[in-house]
């Protein structure tokens, strides 16, 4: 897990990893905290974009232009 929030401070924040673990125990804290939370926003966005891109699609049916 510390793996993938180097990886976040890294992408995210510019902080090197050697920067972020140099950081005091409540900082790190803190910078996890955030991540986490930034995390678990992103999933429900994803899956709420799954679910209106399946309700748009389900009540169209097929067309193919013929009359």
């Amino acid at each position: 897990m510390e793996a993938n929030i180097c990886y976040f401070c890294l992408h995210e924040l510019h902080l090197l990893p050697h920067e972020f673990l140099a950081l005091p125990r409540r900082e790190r804290a803190f910078v996890i905290a955030a991540a986490n939370i930034r995390a678990e926003r992103e999933k429900k966005q994803q899956q709420e974009a799954r679910r209106a891109a399946k309700s748009g699609k389900a009540g169209k049916g097929r067309r193919t232009g013929r009359r």
